[in-house]
């Protein structure tokens, strides 16, 4: 560290800051003072320059007969060491030393940005599986965490910063790191349910298992925060005694069981495809019955109609017939059978014409009803799609719901599609009644103006 200028008392002037690119702990000492080589080591100048970066914090350790205190100085800050801004100090130092007198003080910088990695090994140590617990099983764990410095108070605390090294920090960190890595998988076959010859593959969940029980630890007895924590390689000897017996009385059984498993569950996607199809089939009949039912009410309905025409017309005939003969009576009391009667005559055609006007109506209603079932159209069949949709069975989906998923790109020519009565599941492009749903839209241009608009 540079010195610039003197003192009132002729003492030298420090810059205290911290110039290391990668640290996580740091302590400042005066240009030229190696540790425990003098007693100005921890002598600083009231009055000198301190520099503290933005993430990072300037500890100032005073030993007392009452203990030890500390002044935190947050950065960013760049200003001289005065009393106003060091609450310890101003307790300690006095101005009948015109200012600028020394005073011990240990400085230590924190850093609060950057993330520390230690990269860890832990050799061969012997893994029991429960089911097998006589026989042991060497496995080794190589990985790396991450952490940092948050509560930089609580770190002073519990970590004692005189004659502070960075590499025996880490040292301590590591030793507790091994600790709780081999008590954890240690464990993890019975409290993870894992079988210790499927651990390789379960990488993940052990170091996440790892990292939820040292986490509070690193907290509580050093002060860190751990922000990752990640296994590269957790290795198995395999070619240990205990795992060949533990792996031919677990492993073997559990891959048949795997197998059956499979067998399994092919076999109940099949069936459940069959009788998807069974019931899409029967739902098809149904609907199939009563549209043909619906019809052929509708052509009963009108031949009812026609029927009770005829039924009427006959009626109307046969009264149309006694009426005919209305005109041989004779209401005049003239006596003879073939007498012209008037009254008689007008009295049948008054009642004629009243007849005619009923078949009149009569036909024409069941006009409007013959015509109202020709214009009835038959109902529209109801086919439903399966679709294969991100590599899974999706629907079963109607035309219309299949073409709201075209229009948004989740169906395409080249997605895979069944119906009841297809074989096999096939490309949309090769079923002619959904290549409609493909068809571009022709953009329509309007004619040219008029010469007269112009």
């Amino acid at each position: 560290m540079g010195l610039f200028g003197r003192g009132k008392s002729g003492g030298m002037m420090n810059v205290i800051r911290c110039d290391e690119e990668e640290y996580m702990v740091w302590k400042w000492r005066p240009e030229g003072q190696d540790v425990n080589t003098t007693s100005r080591e921890n002598s600083i100048r009231y009055g000198s320059s301190l520099r503290v970066k933005d993430g990072e914090v300037a500890v100032f350790v005073y030993k007392q007969a009452n203990g030890t205190m500390q002044d935190f100085i947050e950065g960013p800050y760049d200003d001289t060491i005065k009393t106003a801004n060091f609450p310890i100090l101003s307790s300690i130092v006095g101005m009948a030393y015109g200012g600028e007198s020394p005073f011990q003080a240990e400085i230590y910088f924190i850093n609060l940005q950057g993330n520390n990695q230690l990269r860890f090994v832990v050799p061969y140590f012997d893994v029991f599986d429960p089911r097998l617990p006589d026989h042991a099983i060497p496995i080794a764990v190589r990985g790396s965490i991450t952490f940092s410095i948050t509560d930089y108070r609580g770190f002073v605390k519990l970590n004692r910063l005189v004659n502070f090294d960075h590499d025996r920090f880490m040292k301590q960190i590591k030793d507790a790191l091994v600790e709780n890595v081999k008590g954890v998988v240690v464990n993890v076959p019975k409290e993870m349910g894992i079988p210790v010859v499927q651990m390789e593959g379960q990488v993940i969940n052990v170091s996440t298992k790892v990292k939820e029980h040292l986490r509070p630890y690193l907290e509580e007895t050093f002060g860190v925060n751990l922000r990752g924590l990640f296994f590269s390689a957790l290795e198995i000897d395999k070619d240990s005694p205990g795992y060949e017996e533990v792996y031919k009385n677990t492993a073997g059984h559990l891959e048949e069981t795997l197998n059956a498993q499979k067998d399994v569950n092919i076999q109940n996607l099949i069936d459940t495809q069959r009788i998807n199809a069974e019931n899409m089939e029967e739902s098809l009949r149904i609907q199939r019955e009563e549209a043909q039912r619906a019809q052929r009410l509708q052509t009963e309905q009108a031949f009812i109609g026609a029927h009770a025409l005829n039924k009427q017309t006959e009626v109307l005939r046969t009264a149309a017939g006694n009426l005919s003969q209305m005109g041989n009576v004779n209401l005049g009391g003239q006596v003879g059978s073939g007498g012209l009667n008037p009254a008689g005559m007008m009295t049948g055609m008054m009642m004629g014409g009243a007849m005619g006007q009923q078949m009149a109506g009569m036909m024409q209603n069941l006009g409007q009803q013959m015509q109202g079932v020709m214009n009835t159209p038959p109902p529209i069949p109801n086919i439903q799609y399966h679709v294969v949709v991100n590599g899974a069975q999706a629907g079963p989906f109607t035309l219309p719901e299949l073409q709201q998923m075209a229009q948004k790109g989740q169906f395409t020519k080249q997605s895979y599609v069944w119906k009841p009565g297809m074989a096999n599941w096939d490309l949309v492009g090769n079923v002619p009644e959904l290549s409609i749903l493909f068809i571009p839209v022709p953009e329509s241009v309007p004619p040219p103006l008029p010469p007269d608009s112009i």
